[in-house]
């Protein structure tokens, strides 16, 4: 009984651990392409897709990595989600996943960060 009971305290304490270390945050990573090869140090290509995203209300943290083409961003997932997230993607100009981005967006952006 003692083994039982500890074992189910234990459980428990490991379920609300990552709870609390969770805070509900969810991380999701965007594929995209990214065409200008000094994009986080322009002071606007970066900020575009930075500011975008950040109109989300939730957002905690965006990273973009033109490397790779993808763009990670953690977020509460009570006030936002992946779809609105790849929305402001889209508006920045930047395609998101299978999401293309709106022509009009993508004219907006400074020649650099165009496909060449």
């Amino acid at each position: 009984m003692k083994k039982k009971l500890l074992s189910f305290f234990i459980a428990t304490m490991a379920v609300v651990g990552f709870a609390i270390a969770n805070n509900g945050n969810e991380t999701i990573t965007i594929k995209t392409q990214i065409y200008c090869s000094h994009c986080l140090q322009c002071g606007s290509c970066g900020k575009n897709i930075n500011d975008h995203i950040r109109e989300n209300a939730g957002v905690k943290k965006v990273e973009v990595d033109p490397k790779a083409n993808t763009i990670t961003v953690t977020y509460d997932a009570a006030k936002t989600n992946p779809d609105k997230i790849r929305k402001a993607v889209n508006d920045a100009g930047y395609d998101a996943d299978d999401k293309k981005a709106p022509a009009a967006a993508v004219n907006s952006l400074d020649g650099c960060c165009k496909k060449h």
